[in-house]
């Protein structure tokens, strides 16, 4: 494996293992709790279709009239992901973007989407991400994870896309949350079964193939540079950072309800 993939990966190791042993997982006791999690995680889901669509508009062109661009070893790299995040199959084996998929998820579950819903009816009409936030009323930590990802992409620098897509976004589901979400849906089945589809197949397509396309790309665009190494390593650093900000959040939405509850 390429040494500057390894020199990122030992130096934020700290952080994804922060991510892997957050407290919030244990947090997550029944279907409620579950559904609290995923209206936050909801906007990691979609962002992460935002960041491989700004991947493929850099990467491929595009636009018409064709011409062709960048590598086509990389070319193939990304539409490969896009394919199997954009148009994927649910577990009817109709085709879903995984954003689709989840919001599928949630209703199953009654998860409240009302959020992220008015949230991406305001941001289609105005582009505003301001009145996007405001009107949906979108988690602080959710807001903030979201404006990262943006500024990465609005950076127009496709290597620092490339990594907080690898290193920041990809197999960070932990076997407790796997084991935690099994155990629910013991009891739920009717209730979580698109969910559990949604993350067993995250981790099949997403963890394994996905992740290996993910590490050539990065690899691929960085090169031998390295300044661009070293700011895919700072950029990396941040994104986990915010993944652990918005555990958090989640946390204590939850720990809020359960003392609400008690009262």
């Amino acid at each position: 494996m390429n040494e500057q993939i390894e020199k990122i990966r030992t130096a934020t190791e700290p952080l994804r293992q922060q991510i892997i042993d957050h407290k919030v997982y244990s947090a997550i006791n029944n279907l409620e709790d579950l559904k609290v999690f995923m209206q936050y995680h909801v906007y990691a889901v979609w962002d992460f279709m935002s960041l491989l669509k700004a991947l493929q508009n850099n990467l491929t062109c595009t636009s018409v009239p064709w011409f062709p661009k960048g590598s086509a070893d990389t070319r193939h790299l990304i539409n490969e992901i896009v394919v199997g995040e954009e148009s994927d199959v649910d577990n009817k084996g109709v085709r879903k973007s995984h954003f689709e998929l989840y919001l599928d998820a949630m209703h199953q579950c009654g998860a409240n989407t009302a959020q992220m819903e008015r949230f991406i009816t305001e941001l289609k009409k105005s582009g505003d991400f301001g009145n996007a936030f405001s009107i949906s009323e979108t988690p602080a930590e959710a807001k903030e994870f979201v404006d990262f990802t943006f500024k990465i992409i609005k950076s127009k620098k496709d290597y620092l896309q490339a990594a907080i897509f690898t290193f920041g976004r990809e197999d960070l589901i932990p076997g407790m949350f796997l084991s935690l979400v099994n155990d629910i849906h013991k009891t739920f089945p009717d209730s979580i079964s698109t969910f559990k589809y949604y993350l067993e197949r995250h981790i099949e397509v997403d963890g394994d193939h996905h992740s290996h396309l993910a590490l050539q790309m990065t690899a691929n665009l960085c090169d031998t540079n390295e300044q661009f190494w070293e700011e895919a390593q700072q950029a990396t650093i941040e994104s986990l950072q915010k993944r652990i900000n918005l555990w958090d959040g989640v946390y204590r939405q939850l720990e809020q309800n359960k003392a609400a509850r008690k009262q």
